[in-house]
């Protein structure tokens, strides 16, 4: 079982600075790692149909509506599904969060994991390794600590790759890209929708109506 994380969105608070408004976190889960290597080669595929090269990478804010909907549509047959936990960061309240990147970061993929722990089982988990290296692996300490026991152990491993060689970690990207547009209404071209039937559970919290789903 492999499983790719990325974010979209910033820990800032300070809004009328251009601090985002949500954070999210989005896992994107294969239980078969043929499958998971088929949908990489369909992506590698699309680079070359798309006339790029092979190192080029998908990234969902970057790209145009065109190229987002030709990577939809050519990962969406194959099988994985996805979770996504969205932070309402103007609803939050937390001053430990509010002052701390690393706790806020871990405190959203803690429950993004706590969400998806029931359909995981010794898990490797890959990470973009961009950024501060030595919180990645403090972070990947915190996951396993947090979710493995004595009973099941959840997270086999947690792994480091730069997301430009791994196209599963750009899966992700898009994953987390198409849910920050959806929670701010921004979804116009329904990119959500192309691949709602891998869906499994996309959280908002806290929610001004009391519905934490989306």
């Amino acid at each position: 079982m492999l499983v790719f994380i990325d974010e979209s969105g910033d820990s800032g608070f300070k809004f009328d600075k251009g601090s985002s408004e949500f954070f999210n976190v989005s896992l994107v889960i294969f239980n078969d790692n043929d499958e998971a290597n088929a949908c990489d080669n369909r992506i590698q595929l699309l680079k070359k149909e798309l006339g790029k090269s092979n190192n080029w990478e998908f990234h969902f804010k970057e790209n145009s509506h065109r190229v987002r909907e030709q990577f939809l549509k050519a990962v969406v047959p194959y099988d994985f599904f996805y979770y996504s936990f969205i932070l309402n960061k103007k609803l939050l309240y937390s001053q430990n969060l509010m002052g701390n990147k690393e706790s806020f970061y871990k405190y959203v993929c803690g429950l993004v994991f706590e969400n998806a722990k029931d359909k995981l089982d010794n898990a490797i988990v890959l990470i973009d390794e961009s950024g501060n290296r030595d919180f990645k692996k403090s972070l990947s300490k915190y996951l396993k600590n947090r979710m493995n026991d004595y009973e099941r152990k959840v997270i086999k491993k947690v792994k480091m790759q730069k997301s430009h060689s791994n196209n599963l970690l750009q899966l992700a990207d898009y994953v987390a890209g198409i849910m920050n547009r959806s929670v701010l209404g921004k979804d116009d071209k329904n990119f959500r929708k192309i691949i709602s039937g891998r869906e499994i559970r996309v959280q908002i919290w806290p929610s001004v109506n009391g519905n934490n789903k989306s």
